[in-house]
């Protein structure tokens, strides 16, 4: 017998084999794996574009923070960490530090505080400080204050003193000065304020209970401290200073009379002096608690918003006696009603809603502080006023005359010059489209509008109204418009900064308009409509209420979106220059998400369907030398993903349409597969966007791919008048592409769709049996009994949508009956043969859920195969995670029993009984 000697693997380095070998096999999607699925939210940069941060977000948890210096790409994070902010250096961050999801659910709501992380990127050293409403830098960066949570009062309060406002009821303050850690304390703070150039810092203290009313003082420059304001008798209100340095104003009202009640004066004090300077009276218009008030940036004027008076409240009658009883005056006051007139401005829903803004509505006035004259710019008539910097005039609109025919036309506004000098008012443009508001030049000269295809500009000074594109061939109307009424623009750019010109698009290129000449030339020389390119300017920095502008010879970013393609690409261009150069050719979609105000970096992101939307930095003008500064896209790692590709078909009139096809993670060619079809209207631009990894009312693509389905996203193209047959023409030519391509079963094709994607959804399987199985998420079914719903989120009436919006009737439900029935699913229930989920909240905030009940029972009474989910306390889209949960996991379980075979759940086969729960 011959001994055969084998070698002997060691176990150690067969276990590790067999580690590898499984840790390279991709593992299966899960729900848990969505979960905590990492999303980034909107990025901030420090003004010297050294440092970049950014919230990290999972679908359910907890976030971080994750800091980045740009230069070493050195990330810090902080943990629990979210709403970030940057110092102006980027030497400091600061990132709010809420209660974990586990407090969350486990803790008293009294018991669940936020905190602030105050983190220094240089030292890597990090603070934590409890119970904190807010924290904000300076402009300049060097100081932070951070405002506390009102303390809990003591339990042996007085229960017989009288009660006071949360509002009037301060809390503590710190200031810290960054470099050195010092800080300033304040207690019973109200109000708080920094200018704008690193000069002065002020606090309002009222103790009302001690007769306290002070303001202090902080210099930023020496960070010394100085009381500046005392009165025993009158609560400090709102704060302001002027960036000059030389006038802090402030609003004061008597601390006996209650807030709601309380008449404030305007008070303005030199800081040089010390001493307040009489402001003028006015018995038209007064203070109250709402007012605001603020400088300009040159600190020669004062906005103010005033009221024209300061109302009682008004309170309902009480019993007190037995004459009271049966007095009717007293008994009818106890009355729970709301009368509906035919002439109110606002049905009662609307109004009821927009009670509490009205409430707190003030009309701009403005203080010329030289010559302490104040003009009233707004009022009822006139109530809005645009703020800007601009000197001499600014653009104000009402939308009064129009509020009734809001209910059915849509929305209208008079647009009107003031006069910041005179209060005058000159109207402009009458029954404007609220979408489209003009824009007025930086130095106050032109105003430049769009107005049923053209665009013009209104030379003040002349007082003469120009039409810029009379003699250009291209339209500035949206080409894509498929809504009754006249098409919207495609919007303005910005201004030149010597309101020389004025940047404007088209579809798809970039315009220069001259406001001495009044023409224009293409700026991006036509390379947009050549190549079907949409080029905008982007990567500005944009600062609060004043727009950007460009000046002559700048160097522009351009982000260009191909519609042959669907990927997205930048260029440079050059103001008063027709060019374009290409810098970046992807593959991808980039968006442009911050710059540095400055520097002249910018933050951006690049995806695809398989590539997560990372973070990069790059100069504005070289955004092909780019560095990556986030690496989430390895939370892919491990799992096989899918991909996405362009699909290209004619449509039942014969027009080229696209939609995206996401295959399987195992695709085999030549193989049948069960197809998910979602929709709204144009879909195919989400070509290469990464999938939402969340759990809500949609289905999650990279979930269903990695299940075996593939997903189809068509776009869908409106005929006004006819909206359900036109979703039909566009999903059932675009499914039989796939059957014709051989990727889709036709007997596994399911369709989901929620709101107007639920509409079409449940309008579809009354023409075509195409669908082997429907969820339908809070589908119009009526469109005869939904146009005089509510809105129940705004309070407005329906009507407007179908005669001029999103539902395209385009006449109203008594001129034309027989539209509103042939484009109702429920009218058709009898046909329908494909098995339905309906969803809906009982909440639901937009469409009323009675048209689920609607569909639902129309469904049950003719026999078809139905069920109906409820989500309780609800509103349109789901907010409560265990119902976003429970919802995605019946929506799969539903499509895999009719499109895969699988067993039917419990509650499908047999529904759930109603229960009560402890």
């Amino acid at each position: 017998m011959t001994l055969k000697l084998h070698k002997l693997i060691p176990l150690t380095l067969f276990t590790a084999s067999m580690s590898l070998a499984a840790a390279e096999q991709p593992t299966s999607l899960s729900l848990n794996d969505i979960m905590h699925f990492e999303t980034l939210k909107q990025p901030v940069i420090s003004d010297n574009g050294k440092t970049i941060a950014v919230e990290a977000m999972p679908d359910r948890g907890d976030s971080r923070a994750l800091i980045n210096i740009v230069e070493s790409k050195k990330q810090f994070v902080i943990a629990g960490g979210s709403d970030v902010k940057l110092n102006s250096q980027g030497s400091f961050a600061i990132a709010t530090l809420n209660p974990t999801l586990l407090e969350k659910k486990t803790l008293k709501k009294s018991e669940l505080h936020s905190g602030l992380a105050l983190f220094n990127t240089e030292t890597a050293e990090q603070q934590n400080f409890e119970k904190v409403k807010h924290a904000e830098f300076s402009q300049d960066g060097l100081f932070l204050a951070i405002w506390f949570e009102v303390e809990e009062a003591e339990g042996d309060e007085d229960k017989d003193a009288p009660s006071i406002n949360e509002k009037d009821i301060g809390s503590a303050i710190k200031l810290i000065q960054l470099a050195d850690n010092s800080s300033h304390d304040f207690d019973n703070v109200t109000q708080f304020s920094f200018d704008r150039v690193g000069k002065n810092f002020v606090v309002a203290i009222n103790d009302i209970k001690t007769n306290q009313h002070l303001i202090k003082k902080v210099n930023l420059t020496n960070n010394t401290l100085k009381q500046v304001f005392k009165n025993i008798d009158s609560q400090v209100g709102e704060l302001s200073l002027s960036d000059d340095g030389q006038w802090l104003a402030f609003t004061q009202g008597d601390a006996k009379v209650e807030r709601d009640e309380r008449e404030y004066q305007l008070s303005l004090l030199n800081l040089t002096t010390f001493k307040l300077k009489e402001t003028p009276l006015d018995d038209d218009w007064t203070l109250n608690q709402y007012s605001k008030v603020f400088f300009s940036e040159d600190s020669l004027r004062l906005f103010i918003g005033r009221v024209p008076q300061v109302d009682k409240v008004v309170s309902l009658a009480e019993i007190e006696s037995e004459a009271d009883l049966y007095d009717t005056s007293v008994v009818t006051g106890l009355r729970n009603l709301k009368v509906w007139h035919g002439d109110d401005p606002k049905i009662k829903p609307h109004e009821v809603k927009q009670y509490s803004k009205e409430q707190q509505r003030t009309y701009l006035s403005v203080l010329h502080v030289k010559a302490n004259r104040i003009v009233q710019l707004a009022d009822e008539a006139i109530p809005d006023v645009q703020y800007g910097e601009q000197q001499r005039y600014l653009l104000a609109t009402s939308d009064v005359p129009y509020q009734k025919m809001i209910t059915w036309a849509g929305f209208y506004q008079d647009v009107y010059l003031v006069d910041l000098n005179t209060g005058r008012k000159l109207q402009l443009l009458t029954q404007h489209p609220s979408n489209e508001m003009p824009t007025l030049s930086p130095n106050a000269r032109f105003v430049a509008y769009y107005q049923q295809g053209q665009l013009f500009m209104y030379d003040i000074a002349g007082v003469r109204r120009h039409t810029i594109s009379k003699d250009i061939s291209v339209s500035f109307a949206n080409e894509d418009h498929d809504y009754p009424g006249n098409a919207p623009s495609y919007g303005f750019g910005s201004w030149l900064a010597d309101g020389s010109g004025i940047i404007a698009y088209d579809k798809y290129d970039i315009w220069q308009f001259n406001s001495s000449s009044f023409d224009g030339f293409m700026l991006s020389k036509g390379e947009g409509r050549k190549t079907k390119t949409q080029l905008r300017i982007e990567g500005q920095y944009e600062d609060g209420d004043v727009p950007a502008v460009v000046t002559q010879d700048q160097s522009l970013l351009i982000h260009g979106y191909n519609e042959t393609t669907k990927a997205d690409s930048l260029y440079s261009a050059t103001v008063g220059v027709s060019s374009l150069t290409e810098l970046v050719d992807s593959n991808a979609k980039l968006k442009i998400l911050a710059r540095s105000k400055n520097a002249d970096t910018i933050v951006y992101s690049k995806e695809r369907y398989d590539l997560f939307p990372d973070l990069y930095t790059a100069s504005v003008n070289s955004p092909n030398d780019a560095v990556k500064q986030t690496d989430l896209d390895k939370q892919r790692d491990g799992f096989d993903w899918a991909s996405a590709e362009l699909v290209q078909w004619s449509d039942a009139d014969g027009r080229k349409t696209d939609g995206v096809l996401i295959k399987p993670t195992h695709y085999q060619e030549g193989k049948q597969y069960p197809v998910m079809v979602y929709f709204y209207r144009f879909m195919s631009d989400r070509l290469h966007s990464f999938p939402h990894m969340a759990i809500n009312h949609r289905p999650n693509f990279a979930w269903y791919a990695d299940n075996g389905y593939a997903i189809f996203l068509p776009d869908i193209r409106f005929e006004v008048g006819y909206p359900g047959a036109s979703a039909v023409k566009g999903l059932t030519s675009g499914v039989q592409k796939l059957i014709d391509m051989g990727i889709a079963d036709p007997d596994a094709v399911g369709i989901q769709g929620h709101s107007w994607g639920g509409y079409q959804t449940a309008f579809a399987v009354t023409q075509t049996n195409i669908f082997k199985a429907a969820v339908t998420g809070a589908p119009v079914s009526n469109m005869t009994s939904a146009y005089s719903g509510i809105r129940h989120g705004s309070g407005l009436a329906r009507q407007f949508q179908y005669e001029t919006g999103q539902s395209r009737i385009a006449e109203s439900l008594f001129q034309s009956p027989q539209k509103y029935i042939e484009n109702s699913p429920v009218f058709y229930a009898e046909r329908i043969q494909t098995p339905m989920m309906i969803m809906f909240g009982d909440k639901d905030d937009a469409v009323p859920w009675e048209q689920g009940v609607e569909l639902y029972l129309a469904m049950r009474r003719t026999g078809k195969d139905v069920v109906f989910l409820q989500y309780e306390d609800e509103p349109h889209h789901l907010k409560k995670y265990p119902n976003k949960l429970d919802y995605t996991i019946r929506m799969k379980q539903y499509f895999d029993h009719y499109l895969k075979g699988a067993d039917a759940p419990k509650w499908l086969e047999k529904g759930e009984a109603y229960k009560e729960y402890k």
